[in-house]
């Protein structure tokens, strides 16, 4: 009786943990990571020939523009025992935050995201996430500081900065690209930074012998700001 109660038991935390992995691995459709839009960029600063009349030419302040395409979120490698890997995918257009720029350079920035309006594909992991995994609940808010200035060009650039995340702050390296939108009256800059989740305190939310989480993962976002004001 007491070993049929324990093939019971096993079957059942086997049960509750494939549960877990199949919404977990419901990522397997997940978006690509983000990219520059395709719309007519506008001239650089630094060649268009009446540039120092222009606002976004000299020492100005952008902020994060509401209602357009912005968001930050996270990509993470999911595998699951016997059956294979996906990405998981969460996103938050809850952002806030202001840019310097100088000509054609972004020189100091300051970003925060609400943590706790990210989305999946699924409503499970996101609920998981509030008390596991970088615990929304228990820390809401993730900032970001520039140090490094980087240009603003459509090339992929490697800049650096300061991520507030799970309550720890580390510095981080960041690939981005840039550019000007339409007649220069919009940045737009889309990347991604890797993150190693024992960085930031975090425990990566698996379950033993079902779902493995990756000790690492992506910190992606795109952005779209104008000048403030």
């Amino acid at each position: 009786m007491a070993r049929r109660l324990m093939i019971v038991a096993a079957i059942a935390v086997l049960l509750a943990g494939g549960a877990f992995a199949v919404f977990v691995l419901r990522g397997s459709d997940a978006p690509p990571p983000p990219t520059l839009s395709r719309e007519e960029p506008a001239p650089d600063a630094t060649t268009t020939p009446d540039a120092a009349e222009t606002p976004e030419a000299g020492a100005a302040t952008w902020e994060i523009a509401t209602g357009e395409e912005t968001f930050v979120g996270y990509r993470v490698r999911e595998e699951f025992a016997s059956i294979g890997v996906a990405d998981a995918v969460g996103r938050t257009g809850d952002v806030t935050g202001t840019a310097e720029v100088e000509g054609d350079r972004i020189t100091a920035a300051e970003l925060e995201a609400d943590m706790t309006t990210l989305v999946s594909d699924e409503s499970r992991r996101d609920d998981a996430l509030r008390e596991r995994g970088i615990e929304t609940a228990r820390f809401p808010g993730a900032q970001f500081r520039l140090t490094e200035p980087v240009d603003l060009t459509r090339r992929t650039m490697t800049t650096r900065g300061e991520l507030t995340l799970h309550g720890e702050t580390r510095p981080i390296r960041v690939r981005v690209s840039a550019q000007r939108l339409g007649g220069g009256d919009a940045l737009e800059l889309a990347g991604s930074a890797p993150i190693a989740f024992a960085d930031f305190q975090i425990e990566p939310p698996s379950v033993a012998g079902v779902v493995t989480v990756e000790d690492q993962g992506r910190l992606e976002f795109k952005l779209r700001l104008r000048p403030a004001g």
